[in-house]
């Protein structure tokens, strides 16, 4: 059963950057389509962007140029770098494998204007 931990959240400034993990366990990670997505108290969950198996990558408008979604399947991990962070990305960020309706239990990002 294929298992997601998040991390490497927490507290940066804005124009600050943050790397975020999505390690899985299970020798089929390679085989699945990987999304990022936050969530804000209030409002619904937002996807933030996509990594297919063949690492092609896809972001919301609002992270475009700024977000980079990349995987190293060896190491069963999914990455997302935030660069020139705003305090409008501050959010609980998780992963998520639609295949197979898996979720993570999330990493707290807050940024500081």
């Amino acid at each position: 059963q294929v298992q997601l931990v998040e991390s490497g959240g927490g507290l940066v400034q804005a124009g600050g950057s943050l790397r975020l993990s999505c390690a899985a366990s299970g020798t089929a990670f390679s085989m699945f389509n990987i999304d990022w997505y936050r969530e804000v108290p209030g409002k619904q969950r937002e996807l933030v962007a996509s990594i297919t198996t063949h690492s092609s990558a896809d972001y919301a408008a609002a992270v475009k140029g700024r977000f980079t979604v990349s995987r190293d399947n060896a190491k069963g991990t999914v990455f997302l770098q935030m660069d020139s962070l705003k305090p409008e990305d501050t959010a609980v960020y998780y992963c998520h494998a639609p295949l197979i309706g898996r979720w993570g239990q999330g990493t707290r990002v807050t940024v500081s204007s």
